[in-house]
């Protein structure tokens, strides 16, 4: 099996899960995460654990992690590959 048969796992995410994701494809680290959500980095950690739990096997890292969003269309990276995304409230 190849890692790009790896990355071939859909997974549900839930909106904060997304908006984390949307910013580590920023480039965003997670100590920055936890300062623009304002929410304590542990809880940054746990959801990146989360996500790359759902995400699945051969996603194990940051980079995994954003090939598997762009992917999937989780994320929209400079108006490529770009999804719609539920509407936030």
């Amino acid at each position: 099996m190849t890692n790009d048969d790896k990355l071939q796992t859909p997974a549900t995410l839930s909106d904060r899960e997304i908006e984390i994701i949307e910013l580590v494809t920023a480039g965003l680290t997670n100590e920055k995460i936890a300062a623009r959500l304002e929410i304590s980095k542990r809880t940054v950690d746990n959801h990146i654990s989360n996500i790359l739990e759902k995400a699945g096997t051969g996603v194990d890292n940051r980079v995994a992690l954003v090939r598997w969003a762009l992917q999937w269309g989780k994320v929209c990276l400079h108006d490529i590959n770009c999804c719609s995304l539920p509407e936030r409230e």
